[in-house]
């Protein structure tokens, strides 16, 4: 009988074993005994970009999951837009063979516009800067034509005419007669401008006037093949052959531009003091009359 009851008490002791070993087992987290289908599907995909904080446990991993259909994915992140460029202005001007500025509609466009340009820069900062306040004060745009061999010698202007929202046009290297010059000389003169301003501003000149207004078919023709609108001028403003006898040199200035105003005018001006003097009294008095100031980068380009 001894040997029974020990026999019952050692029975007795491996259910309470076992028991005690299925309790624990049903203590296991969800994730444990969830199905391999519901762990891929809870856990985030490789290309989502994971949290630097430390890892869950696995029971708040599996809790905090998004509830999913069984062998779906996650969606996939919404791509940026890519930045765009904005588009340049459509054409609401083109150029006359008088070199006159007028509009393409004249129904929806004014016609009461000046276009504003300024040669033979850049030279000194403090004359410069004193033409780009005035513009930007009565914001107007203008084009600069320069000389390459003043890039060369200020590239930090010309850098700044352009980050001041200017227009760069090509006025040759040298400054010299073009007309009386071979095609091979010309190509030089014009070609090394357009890589000097390409090089600094990251933009290539579409306008181009000849110094002294001179010109022969070849000029013509090279001009077009760098994709350059050839222009001269329709109202000088003298301000470059005023003598030693005119003692206000800023009202001679205006008063020649607004002797020969018209609609459309192409004012011929440059970089000198008495021009930087006389610009906002100008401006003003355009201004006044009703006249506005033609951005170029809408005049429509013809390179014939």
């Amino acid at each position: 009988m001894p040997k029974r009851k020990s026999s019952l008490a050692l029975a007795a002791a491996c259910s309470s074993a076992l028991l005690l070993g299925l309790t624990a087992c049903g203590d296991a987290s969800p994730a444990a005994t969830a199905p391999s289908s519901a762990i891929a599907s809870a856990a985030p995909s490789s290309a989502v970009p994971t949290a630097s904080a430390a890892p869950a446990s696995p029971s708040a991993s599996a809790s905090a999951a998004p509830s999913a259909a069984p062998g779906s994915s996650p969606a996939a992140p919404q791509a940026s837009p890519e930045p765009t460029e904005k588009a340049p202005p459509a054409p609401a001007y083109k150029m006359n063979k008088a070199y006159f500025i007028v509009p393409i509609d004249k129904q929806k466009t004014a016609n009461k516009v000046v276009l504003l340009t300024f040669d033979d820069g850049p030279k000194e900062q403090e004359m410069l800067g004193k033409l780009l306040d005035t513009l930007d004060k009565h914001h107007a745009k203008a084009i600069f034509f320069v000389n390459g061999y003043r890039i060369k010698a200020h590239p930090e202007l010309l850098k700044e005419i352009d980050e001041r929202g200017q227009t760069i046009g090509n006025h040759s290297y040298d400054h010299i007669m073009l007309g009386k010059e071979k095609e091979d000389k010309i190509r030089e003169q014009i070609e090394s401008v357009q890589k000097m301003v390409l090089d600094i501003t990251g933009k290539t000149p579409v306008f181009f006037r000849p110094p002294f207004a001179s010109a022969n078919d070849a000029v013509h023709r090279v001009a077009k093949e760098n994709g350059l609108m050839f222009m001269t001028w329709s109202n000088g403003s003298l301000d470059w052959d005023l003598g030693k006898n005119v003692k206000d040199k800023p009202q001679a200035v205006i008063d020649n531009v607004m002797k020969q105003l018209n609609p459309g005018s192409n004012i011929l001006m440059h970089e000198l003091p008495w021009t930087a003097d006389a610009l906002d009294r100008l401006l003003t008095q355009l201004e006044d009359k009703g006249y506005s100031f033609v951005d170029p980068a809408q005049i429509e380009l013809k390179t014939e």
